[in-house]
């Protein structure tokens, strides 16, 4: 694991290291959980996305393969059109 040096002020180390205790941890948790997140943010958005494409490869468009107007997509509640 690597050493990482940052300058900070002495009052907003003072009140990071405050409320880090206040949260049972540390402020070198803290920044080290940021930083995995912050570094891998990136490959988590494209896993989301491919998992959602996954998804949409794979539903159905409806029971019975039933398909829907442009009108039915776009209805919104206590906006909808007459029945026909």
């Amino acid at each position: 694991m690597a050493n990482l040096t940052i300058t900070v002020d002495e009052y907003t180390l003072k009140k990071a290291r405050i409320r880090a205790l206040e949260q049972d941890t540390s402020v070198n948790a803290l920044l080290r959980e940021y930083l995995e997140c912050y570094a891998g943010s990136e490959q988590l958005h494209r896993d989301a996305v491919q998992k959602i494409m996954d998804i949409s490869d794979t539903a159905e468009s409806g029971r019975g393969g039933r398909t829907w107007s442009r009108e039915e997509l776009h209805e919104r509640p206590g906006n909808r059109q007459a029945e026909r």
